[in-house]
């Protein structure tokens, strides 16, 4: 089920990868939701409280483990284009041992911290005690989730993004069934919805590791003690890559505590209309994962005609489908936020915010789909630089600014005018910056002239 990047048609190839990405990245997020619903409905307000700081608490630790993985799509990717079978093996062993080690190092110390990192965020003593079995839990099962989605990833290297499709709707249908089971029918409360994510996706896990197993013409990976070359190649495109992580969810947070001083009907207004933000934006991520991999795929064969095509392919599928979103929200962001709120000033603001938003959202596409394709590369540190930018010198900045001088209006101004900036920036970038050298491996494919 894999498929060749390096021939056949570039748009109709991307928007068939992509979409796969798009319904798995809405089955992750809506994995987590379900299980919130869950946890309120039967458990109640409190109880939704800790496993909201709870699971605040895990992917900001979780980051930078979830970021060395993404290095995984721009290697193999490049491999696969290359036909270099000996070194996918070679990779493929250090992954295992980095990201099988790196969860261990999470799952115990996660454990062991996991009342240290909920005082360290205030959290309110009376959903300490929920909120740390929840996190224990969690970290439990931190191989699980790392695995499945390391594989995942693998498989779209290969071209293959519908596969990884299913171990996330096995995960999404199997935490659906066993939350209610094990918080209502066991009792076991806060921990059984901890236990139905961890299960759910141990599950996918096995399901991706027998999928693997049972089709060797298509991927006859065999793992083989790796040498320090390989370490050093993961870690160069790792470690920006988990920073990165890291960097944009501390910019999310800077840019709450300003939301959080006009009070709270503001806070709860920007609340829903994040939550529509983040489906909204779901396109462009999955196009940014496919031009990533097609690039990568060409630079491998050398075939740098192709990644331009891919980078063009992305543009305009980006512009029309943003737009188009865009035009939606346009005309009916409220009726969109009042499905969260219900409040007269939260639902205006959302209402507001999603439609000055909205103006800019085919912008911050077009950041996906640059630095997907400077990504495709390995120039991860030169992405870190990017976002560093589009988040601390522009978004940030920007969103203060603007907020004192028109109030809560300001918030939604700067940050679209930010994503604006950021896309020059990444264009500049794409254009005139160095990426097109930057080598992987010892035996690099040809370089285009100039």
């Amino acid at each position: 089920m894999s498929d060749d990047f390096t021939q056949g048609s570039i748009p109709r190839k991307l928007i068939v990868f992509a979409l796969p990405i798009l319904v798995a990245n809405l089955l992750q997020g809506s994995m987590q939701l379900v299980n919130v619903l869950w946890v309120g409905n039967l458990l109640g307000s409190r109880a939704l409280a800790a496993v909201t700081v709870a699971h605040a608490v895990l992917m900001l630790v979780l980051a930078f483990v979830l970021g060395l993985n993404n290095a995984t799509l721009t290697i193999f990717a490049q491999l696969r284009g290359s036909g270099d079978a000996s070194r996918t093996d070679a990779y493929l062993g250090a992954f295992a041992i980095l990201l099988l080690g790196l969860s261990a190092v999470v799952g115990v110390g996660g454990w062991f911290a996991s009342g240290w990192l909920l005082a360290l965020l205030d959290t309110p003593p009376e959903v300490v005690d929920q909120a740390r079995a929840f996190l224990r839990i969690s970290f439990a099962g931190t191989v699980f989730l790392v695995g499945y989605n390391f594989i995942g990833t693998l498989l779209r290297a290969f071209g293959n993004s519908r596969t990884p499709l299913y171990f996330v709707v096995l995960a999404t249908v199997l935490a659906g069934v066993l939350a209610p089971l094990l918080i209502e029918a066991l009792g076991i409360g806060v921990a059984g919805a901890a236990w139905a994510m961890v299960l759910a996706q141990g599950a996918a896990f096995v399901y991706s590791l027998v999928y693997l197993a049972r089709r060797p013409a298509d991927y006859p990976f065999r793992p083989r003690v790796p040498g320090l070359a390989e370490f050093r190649t993961i870690l160069e495109l790792g470690i920006p890559s988990g920073v990165q992580m890291v960097v944009i969810y501390a910019g999310t947070a800077v840019i709450l505590s300003l939301v959080n001083s006009f009070g709270g009907p503001v806070v709860a207004g920007f609340g829903a209309a994040q939550r529509l933000d983040s489906i909204v934006l779901l396109p462009a991520v999955a196009l940014g994962v496919a031009v990533n991999a097609m690039a990568a795929q060409n630079i491998g064969a050398g075939r740098w005609d192709r990644v331009t095509q891919v980078t063009r392919a992305g543009v305009a599928w980006n512009v029309g489908i943003m737009a188009a979103i865009s035009g939606v929200l346009l005309l009916w962001a409220g009726p969109l936020v009042a499905m969260f709120v219900r409040e007269p000033e939260s639902l205006a603001f959302g209402a507001s915010y999603l439609r000055t938003i909205a103006l800019f959202y085919p912008f911050i596409g077009l950041n996906f789909i640059f630095n997907g394709v400077v990504r495709s590369s390995g120039a991860m540190m030169q992405v870190l630089v990017l976002n560093i930018i589009s988040l601390w010198v522009l978004r940030v900045p920007l969103a203060h600014w603007l907020a004192n001088m028109h109030g809560e209006p300001g918030i939604a101004l700067g940050i679209g005018i930010s994503f604006l900036l950021s896309s020059l920036f990444s264009f500049g970038y794409y254009r005139w910056g160095g990426w097109r050298k930057k080598r992987l491996f010892r035996q690099a494919a040809a370089r285009p002239a100039g």
